[in-house]
C-alpha cells in the first residue's frame, strides 16, 4: 500500500495532498490495465468509478443520432477521468474508451464518498481539485465551439 500511496501522490492531480488523505485514496485504488478499445463506460451507466490515467490513452465521446459515436475531448498521462460521481444521480454524461493500451488507478466512487463524508478535510481538497478539472474542460470547450462558429471547417 506505501508504494501505491508513493504512485498516486506523484499524480499531478493529487499532489500536495496530505500523506493521511493519500492513504485513504489509495485504500479506494486499484491499479488497473486495459487493452486498446475496452469501453470504460457508455452515458447513462452508473458512475461507480473515477480514474487518474497513469499511461495511454482514453477518448470521452457522446452519441450523435444519425452520426455515431463523436469524440469529445481525448485524456492522456496525469488526467482524470469520470466527473460523475460527485454528485446525484452518478451517472455518466458522456462515454469513454481506451484509445492506446490503458494503465490507470480506479477509484471506488462510494469508497471515496465515504472517506470524504468521514473526513471533510479531504473531501474538500477533492472537491477543489475536481472543480478545477470541470473549469478547465468548460473553458477547451467553450475554445472548441468558438473555432467551429469562426472556422465551420475546421470543427
Amino acid at each position: 500500500m506505501t508504494e501505491c500511496v508513493a504512485i498516486i501522490g506523484a499524480q499531478p492531480f493529487l499532489r500536495q495532498l496530505p500523506a493521511k488523505h493519500l492513504e485513504r485514496l489509495a485504500a479506494c485504488a486499484a491499479h488497473v490495465c486495459l487493452p486498446a478499445g475496452t469501453r470504460l463506460f457508455n452515458e447513462g451507466a452508473s458512475a461507480r468509478s473515477f480514474w487518474l490515467v497513469d499511461a495511454g490513452q482514453v477518448a470521452l465521446d457522446t452519441l450523435v443520432p444519425g452520426t455515431g459515436r463523436v469524440t469529445i475531448e481525448k485524456l492522456g498521462r496525469g488526467d482524470v477521468l469520470g466527473l460523475s460521481w460527485l454528485a446525484p444521480p452518478y451517472q455518466f454524461d458522456y462515454g469513454a474508451v481506451a484509445t492506446q493500451p490503458l494503465q490507470a488507478f480506479e477509484f471506488d466512487a462510494r469508497a471515496v464518498r465515504a472517506a470524504c463524508d468521514a473526513d471533510p478535510a479531504l473531501g474538500y481538497a477533492l472537491l477543489d481539485r475536481f472543480l478545477a478539472v470541470a473549469a478547465h474542460r468548460l473553458q477547451v470547450t467553450r475554445a472548441r465551439l468558438i473555432a467551429g462558429h469562426l472556422h465551420p471547417s475546421a470543427a
